[in-house]
């Protein structure tokens, strides 16, 4: 039997060889094949029956392993009728049941938010349409527009002196004013 296929993944040639010649090197003749992949096992070896005959009359000595594939699989085997069983099972095609409805069906993704820009109101404070449209103020003027919309303007009286007015724009500026510099 000489190796061949894959790592992990084993298909032997059925040979004639010398035997002062490596396992897997050269050959006389190729007589079957012995595939252990194959799921059914009468299904797995062929042979030639008439070269292994020959070869068996001139002489050559199989194997052990070799010895008991000829022994079932052979011209007078022990598991001809079941071979043939298996390989007309193979042959025919696969039958694959139909998959039915499924276990589970994903909902659609839902419909994407709008824009938060698009929902500013007119009840909002310029920092926070800015705030939800993603730009960036400096933190003096956040805090200035937030402490201006959170707290009512000071009222002051009719009659002003200019001392007392400057004071009272810089504590607290609304948002048309804008500070001396």
């Amino acid at each position: 039997m000489k190796r061949m296929g894959r790592t992990h993944r084993p298909f032997y040639r059925i040979c004639a060889a010398d035997r002062r010649t490596p396992r897997d090197g050269r050959v006389i003749e190729e007589l079957g094949t012995y595939d252990p992949s194959v799921s059914d096992t009468n299904a797995r070896c062929t042979l030639n029956a008439g070269r292994v005959d020959y070869w068996l009359g001139v002489g050559a000595q199989p194997s052990d392993k070799v010895r008991v594939l000829i022994k079932k699989f052979g011209s007078n085997g022990t598991h001809l009728k079941e071979m043939e069983e298996a390989r007309a099972r193979l042959s025919l095609p696969r039958v694959v049941p139909e998959a039915g409805e499924p276990a589970f069906v994903p909902k659609a993704p839902e419909e994407p938010a709008p824009e938060p820009a698009a929902e500013a109101s007119a009840g909002e404070t310029p920092a926070d349409a800015t705030e939800a449209a993603g730009g960036e103020q400096p933190a003096d003027a956040a805090a200035e527009q937030t402490v201006a919309a959170t707290e009512p303007a000071p009222e002051t009286p009719a009659v002003e002196t200019a001392a007392a007015a400057e004071p009272a724009a810089e504590a607290a500026p609304t948002e048309g004013e804008t500070k001396p510099e």
